[in-house]
């Protein structure tokens, strides 16, 4: 998604989830000093990146905005001066800079209940007036498995962009139920790219997913005159891009 101009560099850390267990939020103080946090944060600050994110928003919406406050401050001692931001501060400016106020949240299939609580109580916070959720499905071959555990068995390499926009267009056409204005997509590790876009085609609504926000986001900080080739940035990355 990044235009000609605009690099981006990555690093990895161990997710502080347990194998086999229900994330349920970390300390933004304890995640900012992880090892793994602190190597990441010293690398790209000494490469000269203009920006840092933490592509992690389940952290955020358990913690709240106190969460991504906290948190940037911490990381403030390993970033060389380098600015830092989260997920869900770029998803909710995403949202609110395409006027969502009543968004449908597709949630990946490995979230749990207490994020999905989590996730409504933290966009109600920042202003948006309601929500209706749908959780996209996996086929019965998952159906033994623990509902926070088909990401670490695989399942992301399992998902289809057609059917994420198929249970979409599903959903949101659910009888009786309020129109949502926006579409939101929160999680980083779910491939929904190829389905945002024609999403928006079809319902004629702004679709946000996790990964597109963080680098509108980071390019609306940092690179705010460099945008993507017009003549295909609209119909690959959605409206944000446009």
């Amino acid at each position: 998604m990044a235009p000609d101009t605009v690099s981006v560099h990555t690093a990895r850390f161990e997710c502080p989830r347990p194998a086999d267990t229900e994330y349920v939020g970390s300390p933004a103080t304890a995640l900012a000093d992880a090892p793994d946090v602190v190597r990441g944060l010293d690398q790209l600050g000494r490469l000269g990146a203009h920006s840092i994110a933490l592509c992690f928003g389940s952290s955020s919406f358990f913690g709240g905005p106190p969460f991504d406050t906290e948190f940037i401050e911490a990381t403030g001692a390993h970033t060389h001066g380098v600015r830092v931001y989260t997920a869900a501060t770029a998803i909710t400016a995403a949202l609110q800079a395409s006027g969502g106020h009543r968004p449908l949240l597709v949630m990946p299939p490995w979230f749990t209940e207490p994020t999905f609580r989590a996730t409504e109580e933290y966009l109600g916070t920042l202003g948006t007036e309601e929500t209706s959720l749908v959780q996209f499905q996996l086929g019965p071959e998952w159906d033994g498995i623990p509902r926070y555990n088909p990401f670490d068995e695989g399942a992301h390499w399992m998902i289809d962009p057609t059917e994420v926009h198929q249970q979409v267009v599903k959903a949101f056409h659910t009888p009786d139920a309020p129109r949502p204005d926006s579409i939101l997509i929160p999680g980083s590790g779910f491939p929904s790219l190829g389905a945002g876009a024609p999403l928006e085609q079809e319902l004629g609504v702004p679709v946000i997913t996790s990964n597109q926000a963080v680098l509108w986001y980071g390019l609306q900080l940092t690179a705010p005159q460099s945008t993507p080739d017009m003549a295909t940035a609209g119909s690959l990355f959605g409206r944000r891009f446009t």
